[in-house]
């Protein structure tokens, strides 16, 4: 089989290299920019990863803090449906700050007057006594009620961002001092266009007032709250922040801006860390029912003190009807109430989750690094240590995250460099597979013209088996030559010698390799062919011997088909009779050649032998001859002994045989009485018993039935110029 010089090899398998590198850079390239242009794909992925950290180490809770005084189903089928009277709320502040509440804050928010006021109820009743309905009247309205409750506690009421401007917008909103650090914090932080206030009086009553909007992220999951938001150029913290300045007794707050965005937010003296828009990570605890007072329970007097002296409270719903459920990281399901809850708690335990300001450069060299060390090293090393090397990377790379995550808090996406640099492996090895198809092909075709499709395919799906530049192994080999070859070359004009060569040649190669044969070379009207190699065939014996078999009659048909044309032209007809050589050894089969050319080939003395088996065809008279080994190894088919020989180059005579059908004519008694008989007078031979050989050559004629004429009269004519000798004499046969 021809091969390319090692340096020609050597170079385009460089080239392949160095395709394969710069399509594996131009997509580092795109994935990278896709990184730094974070499309809302990207980004929800990024986040599912960071979810990741705190569903495997959620926050783990100290003592109680925080109490949510629950507007639950039971309260409301206690009490009726919300929106209840606000003298149940102010009942629900006076008890709370009578157990000992340092600051009490909705998660609600009171947009229009109480219908159930008393004046109302006497307005909804126009046949109402007039005495009764001037003493209703006469009463405060629960709104007042409630306004004196706020003034007496320190509370926080809760505002909506809307999504678009709300009428009354134009009032003088009552927003906390905020003294702004650094620079105006408006262009990073979250905006809404309007904003849903309480009625004037609640509002002017209540220590303070925060946005209770929880803003979820494009998956629908609440991660992030934002510290302060923007409506217009007025600023508004949290609901949670401006709890804890209440709580504190801060007049004001602070936020502090750097160039690339906010900082942190200062309340209470305290430096609570922001991303870039202003907003705080929440650092989820499992969900906890005993954060959880049911307000029935306050409002009747029932709560456990302990539940609330020195706690911060938060009134909100768990009841499935007022829709204010938030998918979190650690729950599908979550009041939103206690999501604020959650972020009071992560503030106070000071256990802030921090994207630092360097992430995405970080995990941009991240994705840089490992992609390039795939593309220096994943060409030249195999599957196996490319993927061990992934392993390691991958390994190093999550725990990394994981530790800043663990120790420090920080938030680091190796979500995205793992995907980047496997998707980088995946078109590395998908090259390396195309790289490896070609090859494929390549073997394909270079051995597609010297053995059978099946074994091809089994060379290309195992190439380790091909073992190019030598190896020494057992074959069975074959040659074929046509008899007499000058003689009917010159019948034939050069065109027509080539076409009858053709001729020839297809249908036997096809029969060569239909029977697993491999093509070694064609000398002119002759063929040689091996089997063994480059595949495994165990049966590489039969399988040569059998080929011989169907070439004979194949042969005929050939020149049944030569001599009608012949005859339809006129022209002489010369039939063609071809000689057959088999023999197995061990031999030397490789690239043989220089290394400016190579072809698969054969060497040794046994196929030496074989070629001359070949040529002492027309010395015997038969169509093939096998040597001692083939015929040892097919004792099935029909085989018959000539002679024993002494070829050139070859001190020690071989016994050799004629190969002259399969299995059926082995077992046929005529056949075996053949053999029998044909022994006898080959051991004639060998004791020069020359009367008894000469009778014995008669039976044997009488039982070959004509097929073996041209070997008995072989044997006749050496009885008669006295060519028998003994068998242990060296020059016994040829």
């Amino acid at each position: 089989m021809p091969k390319l010089p090692f340096w020609l090899e050597n170079r385009l398998r460089r080239e392949r290299n160095l395709i394969e590198r710069l399509a594996a850079l131009a997509c580092l390239a795109l994935l990278l920019a896709l990184r730094v242009l974070d499309p809302a794909p990207i980004e929800a992925i990024r986040l599912k990863s960071l979810d990741f950290y705190q569903w495997l180490q959620p926050r783990q809770t100290a003592a109680p803090v925080v109490t949510i005084v629950d507007i639950d189903e039971e309260s409301q089928k206690e009490l009726g449906q919300w929106p209840w009277p606000r003298s149940l709320i102010a009942e629900m502040v006076r008890q709370a700050t009578r157990l000992g509440a340092v600051a009490i804050a909705f998660d609600a928010v009171f947009p229009e007057p109480d219908r159930m006021s008393p004046a109302g109820i006497a307005r909804l009743l126009p046949n109402l006594e007039p005495a009764l309905a001037e003493r209703l009247d006469a009463l405060p309205s629960n709104d007042q009620v409630l306004a004196e409750a706020l003034r007496s506690s320190r509370t926080v009421l809760g505002q909506s961002g809307f999504e678009r401007p709300k009428s009354g917008q134009e009032q003088a909103l009552k927003t906390a001092p905020l003294a702004e650090i650094g620079g105006d914090p408006r262009p990073h932080l979250v905006s809404f266009p309007g904003l849903v206030r309480n009625i004037g009086e609640l509002e002017q009553a209540a220590h303070g007032l925060g946005l209770m909007t929880l803003n979820p992220e494009p998956d629908g999951i609440v991660r992030r709250v934002p510290a302060v938001a923007r409506i217009g150029r007025n600023l508004f913290p949290t609901l949670s922040i401006e709890l804890l300045r209440v709580a504190t007794g801060g007049s004001a707050m602070a936020i502090k801006t750097e160039p690339h965005g906010i900082k942190s937010v200062v309340v209470g003296g305290v430096e609570i860390p922001t991303d870039r828009k202003g907003r705080l990570w929440v650092h989820f605890a499992p969900h906890d029912p005993a954060r959880y007072v049911s307000a029935k329970e306050l409002i009747a007097g029932a709560a456990p003190a302990e539940r609330f002296r020195g706690r911060l409270v938060l009134v909100g719903t768990s009841a499935i009807g007022l829709r204010d459920i938030k998918a979190t990281p650690l729950l599908t399901s979550m009041p939103g109430v206690e999501v604020h809850a959650q972020l009071l708690e992560t503030i106070l335990a000071k256990s802030y989750l921090l994207r630092p300001n360097n992430a995405i450069g970080a995990e941009l060299v991240v994705t840089g690094l490992l992609g390039l060390l795939l593309i220096v090293f994943v060409p030249n090393w195999g599957p196996l240590r490319s993927l061990a090397a992934g392993f390691i990377a991958a390994a190093a790379l999550a725990g990394a995250a994981w530790y800043l995550y663990a120790e420090h808090r920080q938030l680091y996406d190796v979500v995205y460099p793992a995907a980047a640099t496997l998707l980088i492996y995946g078109i590395l090895a998908y090259l390396n597979y195309i790289r490896e198809a070609a090859a494929k092909r390549q073997v394909r075709s270079a051995f597609s013209r010297y053995i059978s499709p099946a074994l091809v395919d089994r060379l290309a799906d195992h190439p380790e088996q091909l073992k190019l530049g030598g190896e020494t192994r057992e074959l069975t080999l074959l040659f074929c030559d046509i008899r007499g070859f000058t003689t009917i070359s010159e019948q034939y004009d050069a065109e027509g010698l080539t076409q009858l060569i053709n001729r020839f040649l297809t249908p036997m190669t096809e029969i060569i390799l239909e029977n697993q044969g491999t093509i070694d070379k064609y000398m002119g009207d002759a063929i040689m062919a091996f089997w063994n190699a480059p595949m495994d065939d165990p049966e590489h014996a039969e399988h040569a011997c059998r080929t011989a078999l169907k070439m004979i009659p194949r042969l005929t048909e050939l020149n049944l088909e030569w001599r009608a044309e012949a005859e339809a032209e006129g022209e002489t007809y010369l039939p063609i009779n071809i000689g057959i050589g088999l023999n197995t050894g061990r031999c030397v089969v490789g690239n043989m050649g220089s290394e400016q050319r190579f072809d698969y080939s054969v060497l040794g003395d046994d196929v030496n032998l074989a070629s001359r088996l070949e040529g002492q065809t027309k010395t015997y008279g038969v169509d093939i001859i096998i040597g001692e080994n083939t015929q040892r190894l097919v004792p099935d088919l029909a085989t018959l002994e000539l002679d024993v020989v002494k070829v050139k180059g070859k001190t020690k005579p071989s016994r050799i045989y004629a190969l002259l059908g399969d299995e059926a004519l082995a077992q046929a008694p005529e056949f075996q009485a053949l053999v029998a008989l044909n022994q006898s007078m080959l051991e004639g031979f060998r004791r020069s018993e020359t009367e008894s050989v000469r009778a014995l050559i008669e039976e044997c004629r009488g039982l070959a039935d004509g097929k073996l004429k041209g070997f008995y009269d072989y044997c006749a004519v050496r009885i008669e110029r006295g060519m028998g000798a003994p068998a242990d004499q060296p020059e016994a046969g040829l």
